[in-house]
């Protein structure tokens, strides 16, 4: 089979620079950012602290990075602990750095599937310091929006506004993992400034949900910042004329936050058409963002393996989750007309499946 176009569904971070971003990268002015005078960093930094509602901001090469970078700020005395959902990215996803470069302990808190975590078991997991002979010191609780791993959903500010309130009443600090708080807050219909009002500290990503190249930014206070930008420089982080990616960044914001709302709409037209299909089964009302998760039914004589294998040879590319589960997520360079081709692929595939197993589709 020739492939003769391809659907890249396997994140929303395979987008290409769009022409407005190469040309602003081409002409962007840049200075030394290590040295604090790169004019084009500083403009993007301004603007996502004024987007935010926080006192500075910071841009890293990575989501990764940010989040490292906000936890080792908080957590400045090796062997504190963090409160974190057992299925958050920075637990899973982000190589245990928090631990192997930071000295940082993880305490899971059970994730919903909903990305919420109970707020009496966070309160509960967190150490009492009259034990600190034995215990070790609970500075962090860290929280995800979007929550990846529950399908793109999305936490309430009202859920927000009260792990902020325990975080206070315990001294504690509250980190936002927001790689997709853009995507939240577009599908909540909250401002950003509003939704991570409670936080300390946000990780925002600029390669995903805002079709970016590359980075992301950590926002918060003007004396957290500071502190973070001596780890950016610690971890490699500081990469001088940044301001040819900053340039890229700022487009984004301007052109692709707009985008976003049709990113979700494309996303669940791809999950009602899944869900029709025989031998697939998903939530189709967990379906908030750009992520759709689908499982596959053991009779359907496919597993995820295969289903990806079989896409591919249509030109569609999307990501193994489990055996029996596969994640599409959408964003801006997908359109509506992919979405049906790749509703029809899955459809043939799937019949295929089936008229191999003996069975009517």
């Amino acid at each position: 089979m020739v492939v003769t176009r391809w659907v890249d569904l396997r994140s929303d971070t395979v987008t290409k620079p769009t022409e407005a971003m190469r040309a602003a990268m081409a002409k962007a002015e840049v200075d030394d950012d290590v040295l604090g005078f790169d004019p084009t960093a500083l403009k993007l930094e301004k603007e996502m602290a004024k987007i935010t509602g926080k006192e500075a901001a910071l841009f890293v090469p990575s989501g990764t990075m940010g989040n490292l970078i906000s936890v080792l700020t908080h957590c400045d005395v090796r062997g504190s602990e963090v409160i974190l959902g057992h299925n958050s990215h920075i637990h899973i996803y982000e190589n245990g750095g928090i631990s192997t470069i930071g000295g940082v302990h993880p305490r899971t808190v059970l994730n919903n599937k909903d990305g919420t975590m109970d707020i009496n078991l966070i309160e509960a997991a967190i150490r009492d310091p009259a034990f600190e002979i034995c215990y070790p010191t609970t500075k962090l609780i860290c929280l995800e929006n979007s929550h990846c791993n529950a399908g793109g959903r999305c936490i309430s500010v009202d859920y927000i506004d009260k792990v902020g309130e325990l975080a206070k009443k315990h001294g504690l600090k509250l980190h936002i993992d927001g790689a997709r708080i853009f995507n939240a807050s577009t599908a909540l219909g909250i401002p950003v400034d509003r939704l991570v009002q409670a936080a300390d500290s946000v990780s925002i990503c600029l390669s995903k949900g805002l079709g970016a190249p590359v980075g992301s930014v950590i926002v918060g206070s003007k004396s957290f910042i500071a502190k973070a930008k001596i780890l950016r420089k610690t971890l490699g982080g500081g990469m001088r004329q940044i301001g040819v990616l900053c340039a890229a960044a700022l487009v984004a914001l301007q052109d692709n936050v707009g985008k976003l709302e049709d990113d979700h709409k494309k996303a669940k037209t791809l999950a009602e058409g899944l869900d029709r299909i025989n031998g697939l089964k998903l939530d189709v009302a967990a379906v908030e963002t750009n992520i759709v998760y689908l499982d596959i039914l053991e009779s359907s004589n496919l597993n995820a393996p295969k289903l990806c294998k079989a896409l591919e040879r249509h030109g569609i590319l999307v990501m193994e989750d489990k055996p029996y589960r596969v994640r599409f997520a959408l964003h801006h360079q997908i359109s509506a007309a992919d979405v049906q081709f790749t509703l029809s692929c899955i459809q043939q595939v799937v019949n295929e499946a089936s008229d191999e197993n003996g069975a009517s589709p």
